[in-house]
């Protein structure tokens, strides 16, 4: 709100709040666009089944095993209106009231569904230490009482990604938890992997799944998915889950009651475009070429700025459409205020143009200053307009002494 209160004004911001796409700059495939148009005009517009039309269930299947070397059945694979019901799907399809769910924070709604669940939620607090992402010694003590444990890879909000040997290790802590259970007659603990940004990867990072490094893991893995991130089509809402088939089974009656179809047509216009590998590829080369181009040229500046004594800091990008940036500003004074909190940053930041949502929107308490900038919809511009507003106004802010840093 008040960054469109700013440019109504005619302000000039690079607002890098939003996980979205400007399909300015990303619109969707165009054989999407052309598959969804004749959809429509062959009158696809009634309800789909409550699992997702057939033929997008077989695209899923073949573009898992053509694409993640993934091998599943096509009774494994469930179709809703984006991966935002999936997730909340796998709570309400597998968490009773008290039940214990473990996710790292920050994190992407996993605090908010746990809440909606009456779950009993366990935040593990990562850091940039590890990447962003929990390690074996964080979760072990908690895995003996947890129902699920969730991980997103390439992250919401940090743009990490998890690397092989890590995912390993958790992977593997979670297939002997179920070997321990299943000696005892005990419920599985579920190991929900939230992939929705995994075509999109930069530099060395590379995706991984957990079924991929621990095939014993396959029948405890829910994989989450979707068309909104790897094809820009974020308001088109088709997504889909990949999973043990009674778990599907289950899952679909929850999203059929609550009616969280995707649209038929959509469905129609996904399942064409999956079974086109040239399409997708060179899609994706092309949005990852501009993905990349933005994340680095934030990166660069924002360490061009660290070089030059500012306290601000970065990671160098991994993937997904985020840059986790440090802007260390507490205990300055700056427009004659003493800088405490993120929200102090934040407010900063907006006033020189700079729009960024600080980690504790995403359950990560304290404050740490850290933030997610987004770069799906802003121009090469609007990154390069940014920088000398955000040199003036760290200009304005004298050094802390070092009795009184953080």
């Amino acid at each position: 709100g008040e960054i469109r209160a700013m440019q109504a004004k005619g302000q000039p911001v690079c607002n890098l709040t939003i996980g979205d796409f400007d399909p300015k700059y990303f619109p969707i495939p165009k054989e999407l666009l052309d598959a969804t148009r004749a959809a429509i005009e062959a009158g696809e517009t009634n309800y789909p089944p409550a699992e997702g039309i057939l033929p997008l269930r077989e695209a899923v299947v073949r573009l898992y095993e053509r694409d993640l070397a993934l091998t599943y059945p096509v009774d494994s694979v469930v179709i809703a209106a984006g991966a935002r019901p999936l997730l909340y799907g796998a709570y309400r399809t597998l968490v009773d009231p008290g039940d214990t769910t473990i996710y790292p924070v920050p994190t992407w709604n996993n605090n908010h569904y746990a809440y909606l669940s009456d779950a009993r939620g366990i935040a593990v607090p990562v850091t940039q230490a590890s990447n962003f992402f929990p390690t074996p010694d964080q979760l072990r003590p908690h895995l003996s009482s947890a129902r699920l444990l969730i991980l997103n890879s390439p992250l919401n909000p940090t743009g990490t990604v998890i690397s092989r040997e890590a995912l390993t290790a958790i992977t593997e802590l979670v297939v002997e938890e179920n070997q321990r259970r299943e000696k005892a007659g005990g419920r599985p603990l579920y190991f929900v992997y939230d992939q929705v940004y995994w075509a999109l990867t930069f530099g060395r990072a590379e995706h991984h799944t957990p079924v991929e490094v621990v095939k014993e893991s396959a029948p405890y893995v829910i994989f989450l998915d979707a068309i909104s991130k790897a094809f820009c089509a974020t308001g088109m809402r088709v997504g889909w889950g990949v999973m043990p088939p009674a778990i599907r089974k289950r899952m679909s009656a929850f999203l059929g009651h609550v009616g969280a179809w995707a649209p038929k047509a959509e469905q129609v216009g996904v399942a064409a475009l999956l079974d086109d590998p040239g399409a997708v590829r060179a899609y994706r080369a092309s949005v990852r070429r501009k993905l990349a181009e933005r994340l680095e040229a934030l990166y660069r500046g924002v360490m061009e700025m660290k070089q030059e004594g500012f306290p601000v800091d970065a990671v160098e990008p991994q993937g997904a459409i985020y840059l986790s940036a440090r802007f260390d500003l507490f205990g300055r004074t700056m427009n004659g205020s003493l800088v405490k909190t993120n929200e102090d940053v934040r407010r900063l930041l907006l006033g020189a143009g700079l729009g960024v949502v600080p980690f504790q929107a995403f359950g990560l308490a304290g404050d740490t200053g850290w933030f997610r900038l987004s770069v799906g919809a802003v121009s090469m511009d609007d990154i390069a307009d940014a920088f000398p507003r955000l040199r003036t106004l760290l200009a304005q802010a004298p050094a802390v002494p070092a009795s009184a840093a953080r």
